[in-house]
């Protein structure tokens, strides 16, 4: 009996978590049929990024060729770019991973409110972008807090510790290496994210790239040390030699199997409607903009 072909599947690894490097070298990928390409290229440049504009970052550029791919950013950042016609988001599972705004130790920043009318490095429509607006709003005037599009996670930490911007928000793993460096945390949390893929993958693949993903989240929820290695190969380029020790790295993004629903949704768009970021939005049907999995 012939063995079937493998299916090929394009991947970006997300910087901010461990799944598809688990997966990979587990055989959870094989295990499902599937033959992953992954696309550190373009997570390294996301993580490296200078502030480029919306649909041209280099998360976008796969969509905007329309390469098929399988990503991931943000809830936010996925609603508003599958609203925006730059692929659909996957409803049926999420991610949570952690953000925080960061000083350096000398900084005369000390609380939420010593960041009144101070520039916060963030990426463009993206998690350290949205997260800001969502945790400030809570504690200062609209009009006084302030971004400055610096780019990437890891462009954020160089030009913090460079001393061009006094205070970013940054994510994983920037953020081991920040607290490895004496960096001080002003306030941070936890967020959502959603996969991020392109119209053409279908239903099948899907379920099969995210039973392998399941397994490995469920590996590195039961031996997280053994795993922690890996983060090497999530560190931008302009990050290494600069002194961190990935065993002393945490777990990063959890995936979480259960819906998205609409309800959320329909929040998201309002809240990109409310900071005036639904420029780029041109539908705003649900089901229109999801890609279930079969």
């Amino acid at each position: 009996m012939a063995v079937a072909e493998p299916t090929p599947i394009a991947v970006v690894p997300h910087f901010m978590r461990l799944h598809e490097w688990i997966a990979l070298d587990e055989g959870h990928f094989a295990a499902e049929g599937l033959e992953p390409k992954l696309r550190e290229d373009v997570m390294h440049a996301v993580s490296s990024h200078h502030g480029d504009p919306y649909k041209a970052r280099p998360q976008d550029m796969p969509f905007v060729d329309q390469a098929e791919v399988a990503n991931s950013a943000c809830h936010w950042g996925s609603v508003c770019n599958a609203a925006a016609g730059m692929g659909k988001f996957v409803p049926d599972v999420y991610g949570v991973a952690n953000f925080g705004i960061y000083v350096r130790p000398d900084s005369p920043i000390h609380s939420v409110e010593d960041l009144r009318d101070v520039p916060i490095g963030v990426g463009i429509m993206a998690g350290s972008h949205f997260t800001i607006l969502e945790t400030l709003e809570r504690h200062l005037a609209p009009e006084s807090i302030k971004t400055e599009y610096v780019g990437g996670p890891g462009s954020r930490l160089v030009a913090l510790e460079d001393g061009r911007i006094e205070a970013a928000n940054l994510l994983d793993p920037e953020i081991f290496i920040a607290e490895q460096h004496g960096l001080r945390r002003v306030i941070g949390g936890d967020f959502k994210t959603l996969f991020w893929v392109s119209p053409t993958l279908s239903g099948d693949v899907l379920a099969r790239y995210f039973a392998a993903l399941g397994r490995a989240d469920a590996a590195l929820r039961a031996d997280t040390e053994r795993y922690l290695p890996l983060w090497e190969r999530n560190v931008p380029p302009a990050l290494r030699g600069r002194g961190y020790d990935t065993e002393q790295f945490g777990p990063g993004e959890l995936l979480v199997f259960e819906r998205y629903p609409e309800e959320e949704f329909q929040r998201t768009v309002a809240f990109a409607r409310k900071w005036g970021l639904d420029g780029d939005i041109v539908e705003t049907s649900y089901d229109r903009l999801i890609a279930s999995i079969a």
